[in-house]
């Protein structure tokens, strides 16, 4: 397009200077579609190799543009954070992937052996049996499949749309309060302490110790590239290893219970960096403001992933038909009583024991989650002001109020009741 109206604009008889300043005024199209028929029409001037590749890579590569000028698009428009900048080039090198559609060919063949469009026939290290026996009992259609490169493996992951028919809880009226915490993974209102893995703890000093390695290696050479994918894989062991614990927690809350009260926790504003102290001696210096303490806290924090135990708590408790009370962020579950429902004005992060003037004695994490849980039969009951998962408003009674309450805590909160209609099929689930 862009020769084209250099072409015009020399018949035009324009000067080089006109002609550049109204190519630099070409809009590119941002549409999915307009980006395909933009890519057609100049795939074989820029690209005259594109025979010798399947279509679904430049295909995947035009869709990922697509998506990545759109949020750019929204975030001017201040309906995204404006974190999302404008989409850059891909650097080479980083993670390779490619999706092809349903439509195309992609078929499972048996429980070893996937067949992909252009490539062929590929061998499976996980069986499909499962999936296998769902497409062919016609419960289960794929959409698209995935192939990506990660830490020197290669992964397909399938997106289809599933009948499901997961057993429900087994014990549907249990209620049960989830406090996500450090030293525990998450403590419930029954007692029950989940150890926390800790796997970048666990990993921290061979990670610092490849990393320090790496920097030293000249750039180009094969001890460098070693070193890196010995790094990335280490990586990928912290991920996998934080990520089985969490599946292992949500699957066995979501069997067991069928109400779970769970705190919508301010990740970001719980791992910020401490502000400066300014010196009131000394102008232009700073006090210690203990950021080195602060950011050990902020890896442990982001190392328990509360989002993403969320997120799968969320499905998996759909799937089985229960419900999920997320608590305010302003909620006092930590500063509240389990026992009298009197709430400190303070509680300091280093104190890990609650102690009430009534007599209560117990670990602050589980005084905690026994709150949570009282607030989950309160919603059960119509005794607590909810919002439910479709924004509307549970008609019920106000909250007693504390005996001692902090300034400006009273209206601070909302909670809110994710709860799932059963009769809306699940639509995509993803999996190996």
């Amino acid at each position: 397009m862009r020769e084209q109206i250099r072409q015009a604009c020399f018949r035009e008889l324009l000067t080089d200077e006109e002609t550049d300043a109204l190519v630099q005024t070409i809009e590119v199209p941002w549409s999915m579609y307009s980006l395909r028929k933009e890519w057609n029409r100049e795939k074989s001037t820029v690209a005259p190799w594109w025979k010798a590749h399947s279509k679904f890579a430049y295909e995947s590569g035009l869709t990922a543009l697509a998506a990545a000028l759109s949020n750019f698009s929204v975030a001017k428009r201040s309906e995204r954070p404006p974190a999302v900048g404008f989409p850059r080039f891909k650097k080479a090198g980083g993670r390779s992937s490619c999706r092809f559609w349903a439509c195309s060919g992609l078929s499972v063949v048996d429980e070893r052996h996937i067949r992909l469009p252009r490539i062929g026939m590929v061998r499976s290290k996980e069986m499909t049996t499962e999936l296998g026996s769902r497409l062919d009992r016609g419960i289960a259609r794929i959409l698209h499949a995935t192939i990506a490169e990660e830490a020197g493996r290669w992964f397909i992951s399938f997106c289809c749309q599933v009948e499901r028919s997961d057993a429900p809880a087994s014990s549907p009226d249990d209620v049960v309060g989830v406090d996500l915490g450090v030293s525990h993974l998450a403590v419930l209102s029954t007692g029950k302490f989940v150890k926390n893995p800790k796997p970048l703890e666990r990993y921290a000093r061979r990670m610092a110790r490849l990393q320090h390695e790496l920097a030293r290696r000249q750039k180009g050479s094969r001890r460098r590239a070693r070193t890196r994918s010995q790094l990335a894989r280490l990586h990928r062991k912290v991920r996998c290893t934080r990520t089985d614990a969490l599946h292992q927690l949500t699957s066995h809350l979501a069997a067991t219970y069928g109400t779970i009260a769970i705190e919508d926790l301010n990740v970001k504003g719980m791992t910020a960096s401490p502000r400066p102290r300014p010196d009131p001696m000394q102008p232009g210096r700073y006090l210690s403001n203990n950021k080195r303490a602060k950011a050990g806290l902020n890896r442990s924090i982001l190392d328990t992933a509360p989002s993403e135990f969320r997120r799968q708590l969320a499905y998996k408790v759909a799937w089985r038909g229960g419900k999920l009370v997320v608590a305010g962020r302003f909620y006092p579950s930590s500063k509240t009583c389990s026992s009298c429902g009197s709430v400190k004005a303070k509680l300091s992060l280093s104190t890990r024991t609650y102690r009430c003037a009534c007599g209560l004695e117990l670990d602050r994490d589980l005084n905690a989650a026994r709150n949570l849980e009282a607030l989950a039969r309160g919603v059960a009951a119509g005794r607590v002001e909810t919002e439910n998962g479709r924004g509307g408003e549970h008609g019920s009674k106000a909250e007693p109020s504390p005996t001692k309450r902090q300034d400006g805590s009273r209206q601070r909160h909302k909670t809110v009741l994710v709860d799932h209609d059963q009769s809306d099929p699940l639509p995509e689930l993803r999996g190996p």
